[in-house]
């Protein structure tokens, strides 16, 4: 933990293949090395929502917001962004903290996004006429959580053969291997944005292979 020195415009920069984006601010007051726990989500979408931060109610930005909003293919390669461009995603998660992180993500990889805040709800919007050619969910969901949610999928011939992508807090052997049973495709880590891009990618070359 340390504080920085005041400098005049400081700010915060990130560099990929070539590109640099950076957010100026009126001064660095402190940085702070701590586990965020965000507490309070928030509906502007360039906030991921208040944490407590040094006994001190602190709004966190979505870094992730800006550098889509500076470059939309920043996630992706470009040529990922222009197979997702027919592509329908459903989107399931209780939380609209990572509805608010992830869904700009999804959408600048070119992915028409359906968000849904239970299982229920996506099983729900699954049943009238609408069609998805990807289901990506959270597993810790009350009620209904994402293995359940899953294994209803794969009893259903209708959605049997939807590619389902689980959103996990943290990937471990026991997680993987009870995502098997329960029929999802691949699994990936909350926070690796360009890991889903990349899995969203690879499940779906391998659908339309297989339909070949």
């Amino acid at each position: 933990m340390g504080t920085a020195r005041k400098a005049r415009s400081p700010c915060w920069c990130s560099l990929d293949s070539g590109r640099s984006m950076g957010l100026v601010v009126d001064e660095i007051v402190d940085i702070v090395e701590d586990r965020l726990n965000i507490e309070v989500v928030s509906d502007q979408p360039s906030v991921l929502g208040s944490a407590v931060i040094k006994e001190k109610a602190t709004e966190i930005i979505d870094l992730g917001h800006y550098l889509s909003q500076a470059f939309e293919d920043w996630f992706v390669h470009k040529e990922m962004a222009t197979e997702a461009l027919t592509k329908s995603l459903l989107f399931v998660d209780d939380s609209s903290f990572f509805r608010n992180m992830l869904t700009p993500v999804l959408k600048a990889a070119g992915y028409d996004v359906t968000r849904c805040e239970s299982a229920r709800a996506a099983v729900q919007v699954l049943q009238s006429d609408r069609k998805f050619d990807v289901v990506v969910s959270d597993i810790e969901m009350p009620d209904v959580n994402g293995f359940e949610f899953c294994e209803a999928l794969r009893r259903d011939p209708r959605f049997r053969e939807i590619p389902v992508l689980a959103l996990l807090s943290l990937v471990t052997p026991a997680s993987i291997e009870r995502g098997r049973q329960a029929g999802f495709d691949d699994y990936v880590a909350k926070f690796d944005r360009p890991d889903l891009i990349a899995a969203l990618k690879d499940v779906l070359t391998n659908e339309a292979k297989a339909a070949a």
